[in-house]
């Protein structure tokens, strides 16, 4: 539809000339011929209105492909973000995330309509004047060959310079909303050091180089010659004609014809500065999607693999884990290995003294309660986040049931572990939206009966609208220990097989304590759970207790036995 609207377009564009050109020879005639006045008149007058109707078209069906192109690609970078592992959205800068996933994807829409839509339509008006001149002297397409030729040399010119100047323009424009969005997301922390004056400069020197960046594409949109030729082809054009004329080749009406077949070369002109600079920022913006869309992740979705219902055995068999051995952004100036420990190799065999995990093997059978201490930085978190693949293993195995993790389908895998961290997050939907989040078809007596199993049920109802009430972002209006029972919640109502609580009650109270110990009691039971936590009443009752140290295992065991056999998990007591 476009480019026939365009071909349409341009093709009536060029009758106006021609039949102008006829009817100042019809008046320049010895005896004037006003006959043909009218017929040629209401001739203009219904091609125009064709040309409308084409011009339509042609502006319907390129803004028709940019919307669906726009759609796509938001689509296919959306379900690439999701299928990202956790390094590179630990890594990636959510405001540059944000930029490429609205702005650039937005350049890409512009790219289209209405860019590509003029560069279609431009080059068909310079194609016209060489089609038609020819009827009137075969010399006459000279002028508009050349232009033509000149114009796509110097047209390849100016996009080779431009293309790094659309990139810098859409990186320095990431760089900027990369600090807004930081700036925002720790206002509090800002705002608490009093650092407001200092973030404010810095966002103004990255809007600087934003503004610099802009402000030298406007400078070579300026200096584009392409006004300087078009001038050149009037003047050249008007002046062979008018030679030809003077030797009684041409009649007065051709030449005015011919000239006005030369003005169509005025709207690829115009058009091209901003054509081409449109269609260079959408390849600046689609090249910055594509980088995204397509940077290295070691997550593997498997969609093939196992999707059985989990018994709830857990195994570690030699895992160690670096973070340095993951998947990390281009271009983040960090080493990034070209694959993982071979297998059969330990970190310490590959000289990796410093990795997260060390060597740790251990089984747990279905139903039983794991604890997990340590002091900070120990990898307790790094540990459980290698259950649900959340990072996968730099070197050894971790099996659910017998199967290794990666073996599993990781959707299946996910759905059957549920983990709650001490950081949680709640979306800004209502309360009874934030429980039912991993179980969209569950009733309202069901989510009530998990906020209830969570002892979240009583502080809800005291809210104006109750489970209708919609928390704020990330769940501000919330105190820590609500935001956590109504992960609790979640976590019931999904009935999981694998349960991970992440220091998950440390923002509980004490006299909420008891409750929510019953409630964590109640919900282990029947299946598998992992605790991470320093309160000394949930580590007493579980099935198996792992100390960690400095990402190793320090001892292993129940409680009465580590309390006389070990002394890093004797000290934790102490302290």
């Amino acid at each position: 539809m476009m480019v026939v609207g365009a071909a349409g377009n341009a093709s009536l564009a060029a009758v106006v000339p021609v039949l102008t050109g006829d009817a100042f020879n019809a008046m320049l005639k010895p005896t004037p011929d006003t006959s043909v006045l009218l017929p040629l008149a209401l001739t203009i007058g219904i091609s125009q209105i064709i040309r409308g109707v084409l011009q339509l078209g042609r502006n319907f069906g390129a803004e028709l492909l940019a919307q669906h192109m726009e759609r796509q690609v938001r689509d296919e970078l959306y379900l690439s973000l999701l299928g990202k592992s956790m390094t590179f959205h630990n890594l990636q800068p959510v405001g540059d995330t944000m930029a490429r996933s609205t702005n650039d994807v937005r350049e890409l829409n512009y790219m289209f309509s209405p860019g590509l839509n003029l560069v279609v339509g431009s080059f068909i008006f310079i194609l016209m004047p060489i089609f038609v001149a020819g009827r009137y002297h075969p010399t006459l397409v000279i002028t508009p060959i050349v232009f033509t030729i000149l114009y796509f040399v110097f047209l390849t010119r100016y996009l080779k310079t431009l293309s790094p100047i659309t990139d810098e323009v859409r990186a320095t424009f990431g760089q900027m909303n990369t600090h807004l969005s930081e700036s925002l997301d720790g206002v509090e922390v800002v705002k608490g050091a009093a650092q407001e004056n200092a973030e404010v400069d810095k966002f103004v020197m990255n809007a600087s180089r934003f503004r610099d960046a802009f402000v030298r594409q406007g400078d070579l949109e300026g200096r584009y010659v392409a006004m300087l030729l078009l001038g050149s082809a009037y003047a050249f054009g008007l002046f062979h004609a008018l030679l030809l004329f003077r030797s009684g080749q041409l009649n007065l009406g051709d030449v005015v014809a011919y000239f006005g077949l030369l003005l169509l070369l005025q709207f690829p002109t115009f058009v091209s500065t901003f054509a081409y600079s449109q269609i260079s920022s959408g390849m600046s913006g689609a090249r910055r999607i594509l980088e995204l869309i397509n940077r290295e992740t070691n997550l593997d979705q498997n969609a093939q693999g196992r999707a059985e219902t989990m018994k709830g055995e857990v195994e570690f068999r030699n895992v160690s884990f670096d973070y340095a051995l993951t998947s990390y952004p281009l271009g983040s100036g960090i080493a990034r290995p070209s694959s993982a420990l071979p297998v059969g190799r330990s970190a310490q065999d590959e000289g990796i003294q410093d990795a997260v995990l060390q060597n740790i093997s251990f089984k747990v059978k279905p139903g039983q309660t794991v604890a997990i201490v340590g002091q900070t930085g120990a990898g307790k978190t790094s540990l459980v986040k290698l259950i649900n693949r959340t990072y996968d293993t730099t070197n050894g195995q971790v099996l659910i049931d017998g199967v290794d993790t990666r073996d599993w389908n990781l959707a299946s895998l996910r759905s059957q572990i549920s983990m709650i961290e001490q950081d949680v997050f709640l979306f800004t939907r209502s309360v009874s939206d934030n429980i039912a989040f991993g179980k969209p078809g569950a009733t309202q007596s069901e989510i009530e009966a998990a906020a209830k199993s969570a002892q979240a049920d009583d502080f809800i109802q005291t809210f104006d609208k109750g489970y209708e009430t919609v928390v704020g972002e990330r769940g501000v209006t919330l105190s820590g220990g609500q935001r956590q029972r109504i992960a609790l919640g979640r976590a019931f109502l999904t009935d999981p097989h694998i349960l991970i609580l992440d220091d998950s009650t440390s923002a509980i109270d004490s006299a909420t304590e008891d409750k929510i110990q019953r409630a964590i009691s109640n919900a282990a039971r029947g299946r598998t759970t992992f605790i991470i936590t320093h309160r000394l009443s949930q580590i007493r009752w579980a099935d198996l207790i792992i100390v960690l140290r400095k990402g190793k295992i320090a001892a292993i065991g129940a409680h009465d036995e580590l309390m006389k056999t070990s002394d890093a998990y004797a000290k934790i007591f102490r302290e």
